[in-house]
């Protein structure tokens, strides 16, 4: 269940909200692709795949942070800890193997792609330009996770527990940045 209302009912706070999270997320993302780079290289047969993925989360993240810049929105005081803990987490999943990171960004887009429609659920026509921003940044995130799973996330070791404690902490990390 959504923590947003309903459309046309997402209030500016609410809209601050997203920005927020989503721009969290973004910057996650690029600091877990670093972390899997610093680990496999650039010589790893995947390095291609990741750093496209990294360079769009990139794009995404400067976007979010063009928008709230224009609108005067904080970004998430835990970014700090995201920084730390996304290099950590990409870096530990690559050790484990390359399948493992594959699992991490399968799990991670499998989250974020039910978030995004929550928000776009939520947003309605209330914020046409947010919608936007959201609805094509998606589309790239399910990419991702249909990249990783092609590329064998599923025959990681411990590849349901792995997946399913990557998007229980991306949940939390969702429910964290909305609000601190």
């Amino acid at each position: 269940m959504s923590d947003f209302p309903r459309p046309v009912r997402a209030r500016k706070a609410d809209r601050q909200a997203m920005l927020r999270v989503d721009q969290a997320g973004e910057y996650g993302a690029t600091r877990i692709y670093a972390g899997q780079m610093a680990v496999m290289g650039n010589r790893h047969p995947m390095a291609r795949s990741i750093s496209h993925m990294a360079a769009q989360e990139e794009r995404h993240r400067k976007h979010f942070d063009a928008m709230m810049a224009e609108r005067g929105v904080r970004p998430t005081l835990l970014q700090p800890f995201w920084d730390v803990a996304g290099f950590a987490l990409g870096a530990f999943t690559a050790a484990l193997s390359p399948q493992a990171a594959m699992a991490c960004t399968a799990a991670i887009e499998t989250e974020i792609d039910r978030h995004y429609a929550e928000q776009l659920e939520a947003l309605g026509d209330a914020d046409p330009e947010l919608s936007a921003a959201i609805g094509d940044f998606q589309a790239e995130e399910v990419e991702h996770r249909d990249t990783a799973l092609a590329q064998g996330a599923e025959n990681a070791p411990a590849y349901p527990l792995l997946y399913g404690a990557i998007r229980l902490g991306c949940r939390a990390a969702i429910a964290l940045s909305k609000r601190i």
